[in-house]
């Protein structure tokens, strides 16, 4: 079977069918989303379309990039693009094969197929009956389609596995940030090309950009024997790889086991006449090691510690919200230590101007790339273990470079100031709910959690209202008075509506409204700034150019 010419991927078109083709199908008009049975293989397959469009069809430029933005290759001439690549993407056969070790691995014992799962039981798992909520035997066989896609999304977030087991490219669990277009129809393509950066973008300091070939093992390391890493010396480092290896990173070392046999997959529920049950798995696959960068995780370096190579962003427990926005588009190496994503920072600082020149020349182009969105996705792991998968999209607002400073200094401000009321709440709570609150126990984050989910929206149309204020040609850059003004009203607002819901969320007999009235008390003097530790609203409101004391003036909503 090869992945590049057998109809494997399930893709959605306009009308709304299911279809199954082949990977050059995204160039079809009315394909317009794929159609994954599970959220992680939905991720990897984006990763590896987007992955194969990088390596076959690189655009040497941003004008090349935008004609191909306008006008996407037929189906006919992606299907050429990729022929030479056919060799490296055979799943079975005597040859090498699809992100597996060249060696059949004959002297490992046979497992599960299961073990290609990241949320499956492990060995330990199953030994102490400790699976109570992912059970074992959910899969038991999958089909060649589900079984591609469960080893590459595997190699490519592989966790870590215990002594000798080794850990992706990107570190276990690393989280992956792509931009898609805003129009809910738009095609597959324009969501796949848009994360598709220049050649150069991708070229080391000091290094000759080398073409892809098929048979380049620092590219496909299938198409060689594995580099064991039995002993020091051995770790895979980014000097000695091609410059796009990270999109087909290979940390584990696997055979499928193949056989001839009529079931049902227990991934997509098809029937099928060839399918996986075991597969075969072996210790001392390839260490990275070294200063990777995948382009398309952010990533975070200790600016103190310029020497030491970069940290990949992983998911963590309460997933993702717009307190971490500025740290997943905005570069700032130097303070904070933020790395956006390569293809984020391509978007922000290359795209996006290109179609600004490109109209400035009299081209009749749209502002096609002026409203997109960010998707971020990946697993929270706990070491081997998954805690969850986080999948969240938020807006993508651009500036040009000079002005991506200012935007993170606001962002900054604003997400400081929730970060601040939502502590604030949290203590509060803790005060009506406990006698003794220091010495409380448990974890109460999804106070936080829900402070952030209701001020979200509020966020993000600030955030449109920062793009619009240093978009405008004759602005001083002041911190726009209306849109910090608003965010404080809404902070305040949604604190006190958030506190009195979760104060008295018990039983109303254990409840002690003494206690509760002093710390609404206490919370209210907070955001009204008349506390000693209300300094940042204070201050917040000095940026702002706002009156604490001031009512805001009624809305023509508010009035009607």
């Amino acid at each position: 079977m090869s992945l590049l010419r057998a109809p494997w991927l399930p893709f959605r078109t306009r009308e709304g069918a299911i279809v199954y083709r082949p990977p050059s199908a995204v160039a079809d008009p009315e394909i317009v989303e794929l159609a994954l049975p599970r959220a992680d293989f939905q991720g990897a397959a984006y990763q590896f379309l987007i992955g194969l469009l990088q390596t076959a069809l690189p655009p040497q430029d941003h004008g090349d990039w935008l004609d191909r933005f306008l006008e996407p290759p037929g189906v006919d001439e992606l299907e050429s693009a990729f022929a030479p690549f056919a060799d490296a993407f055979v799943l079975d056969g005597d040859g090498p094969r699809f992100m597996q070790d060249l060696d059949p691995l004959d002297d490992t014992k046979d497992g599960t197929v299961s073990g290609l799962l990241i949320d499956a039981p492990g060995a330990n798992g199953i030994k102490n009956n400790t699976d109570f909520f992912v059970k074992r035997g959910r899969v038991e066989a999958m089909c060649e389609d589900c079984v591609a896609l469960a080893l590459f999304t595997m190699q490519i977030n592989a966790p870590a596995g215990g002594a000798g087991i080794r850990v992706g490219l990107r570190g276990g669990g690393p989280l992956t940030t792509l931009v898609l277009p805003e129009a809910a129809d738009a095609s597959l393509w324009s969501r796949l090309w848009l994360n598709v950066v220049v050649s150069g973008a991708l070229a080391r300091s000091g290094k000759t950009w080398q073409a892809p070939c098929v048979s380049d093992d620092s590219l496909f390391p299938w198409m060689a024997p594995t580099r064991v890493s039995d002993k020091r010396g051995t770790e895979v480092l980014p000097d000695d790889m091609h410059p796009l290896h990270p999109y087909w990173s290979m940390p584990r070392r696997f055979r499928l086991l193949f056989e001839d046999k009529a079931c049902r997959c227990d991934i997509c529920g098809r029937d099928v006449e060839r399918s996986v049950h075991r597969i075969r798995a072996k210790k001392q696959g390839a260490n990275y090691d070294g200063p990777w960068l995948h382009p398309l995780t952010p990533y975070r370096r200790d600016p103190k510690k310029p020497e030491e190579p970069p940290l990949s962003t992983k998911g963590q427990p309460g997933g993702l919200g717009y307190q971490h926005w500025s740290n997943l588009v905005l570069r700032d190496a130097d303070v904070s230590g933020a790395l956006p994503a390569l293809v984020v920072q391509d978007y922000v600082t290359g795209k996006v101007w290109a179609v600004d020149e490109e109209r400035r020349e009299g081209e009749a182009l749209e502002a096609l790339l002026k409203h997109v969105r960010l998707w971020s996705f990946g697993y929270d792991m706990d070491n081997m273990k998954p805690r969850g998968w986080y999948s969240v999209e938020m807006p993508l607002v651009a500036v040009p470079p000079e002005q991506q400073e200012q935007l993170r200094a606001w962002v900054q401000q604003f997400t400081d100031l929730a970060r601040q009321v939502a502590w604030m709440v949290r203590n509060q709570v803790k005060n009506a709910w406990f006698a003794r609150p220091s010495d409380a126990k448990g974890d109460m984050s999804h106070i936080d959690l829900a402070f952030y989910d209701v001020t979200r929206s509020a966020f993000f149309h600030a955030l449109y209202r920062f793009e619009e204020t240093l978009a405008e040609a004759d602005s001083t850059f002041q911190l726009p008075t209306e849109a910090a003004e608003q965010w404080y009203r809404t902070l305040k607002r949604e604190a006190v509506m958030l506190f009195e819901e979760q104060a008295l969320s018990g039983a109303l007999e254990a409840a002690d409204l003494q206690r509760a009235t002093a710390a609404r008390r206490q919370l209210l003097s907070f955001l009204a700034g008349r506390s000693k530790g209300s300094k940042a609203i204070r201050q917040f409101a000095e940026a702002g150019g706002f009156s604490l004391t001031t009512a805001p003036a009624a809305t023509e909503e508010e009035v009607s």
